[in-house]
């Protein structure tokens, strides 16, 4: 069910947050409930993504010890698992919100695509992940029906997306050697220095995005203290840019999340510095 990938549903929790409606009940419930359901929508995902790879996980030096690959959990039990998780995640977004369940259908159509075709293509494979993040940050703004939602932040979401997506291409073709790229075929359409480049390219447009959005978002403050947020953005960015390309990490983006304890601290004073400028 891979709980620890709950972490990139938290996007949805953006509008609520830059909304200033952090505070009010109704919307922070909402949003917590369209949160459970994403999770259990992306595990739903992701057993049958496991069903689908059953043979090329078998051949990967870590993948090959997952309950389905190893054998522990059949492929019919798994499959009626994931039918069940898939109807409790569907039954939930019709009952928080129509346009919701919706924008939970396009996840899974998605996610389908993804698993059975997209991943194998490079570039869109990516793509792909980002355009998810995307819905996941507009369902949250359709849960809670935002005021005002700068679009920027949209585009920070994509190429944040991105960012963290290439530099786990990146991670996995150094930690491969050649015989083993045949498990994952699209990292054959990769290089080290082609990724490098598409990393540094992005990265630069994060940092300029969402300086931009600090003094002309639709719901910042006047008084510009948004601005203080931008250190933290920055060092977070070349942090993780730092434990890819030096520390050699980055093959899982959320167990680099949970180990890093200066990434923690950096994420952590965002959050304050942000519930700072806008709340206080």
């Amino acid at each position: 069910m891979r709980p620890r990938q709950y972490a990139k549903n938290a996007f949805i929790f953006a509008p609520l947050i830059f909304d200033r409606q952090l505070f009010v009940p109704r919307s922070l419930w909402l949003t917590f409930l369209g949160f459970i359901t994403l999770c259990i929508l992306s595990s739903a995902v992701y057993v049958l993504n496991d069903i689908v790879d059953v043979d090329s996980d078998r051949n990967h030096p870590q993948k090959k010890y997952r309950p389905i690959a190893s054998g522990k959990i059949s492929i019919r039990n798994a499959k009626i698992f994931c039918v069940i998780l898939f109807l409790i995640a569907f039954t939930m977004a019709f009952l928080i919100n129509k346009k919701f369940l919706l924008l939970c259908i396009c996840i899974a159509i998605i996610n389908l695509a993804y698993s059975f075709r997209l991943k194998h293509i490079p570039l869109i494979d990516i793509i792909t992940i980002g355009i998810l993040f995307i819905i996941r940050v507009y369902s949250g703004a359709v849960l809670i029906q935002v005021k005002v939602f700068s679009p920027w932040l949209y585009i920070v979401t994509f190429m944040l997306a991105l960012y963290l997506g290439f530099g786990k291409r990146r991670a996995e073709l150094a930690s491969l050697n050649n015989a083993e790229n045949n498990v994952r075929p699209v990292l054959d359409g990769y290089t080290i220095q082609f990724l490098d480049q598409l990393i540094c390219i992005i990265s630069a447009v994060i940092i300029m995005s969402y300086a931009l959005y600090t003094f002309s978002g639709p719901a910042v403050p006047a008084n510009n203290r948004m601005l203080l947020t931008i250190p933290f953005v920055v060092y977070g960015i070349f942090r993780y840019l730092y434990l890819v390309q030096v520390k050699h990490q980055g093959g899982a983006p959320e167990e680099v999340l949970l180990s890093d304890r200066w990434l923690q601290g950096t994420i952590l004073c965002y959050a304050l510095s942000v519930v700072y400028a806008l709340y206080l």
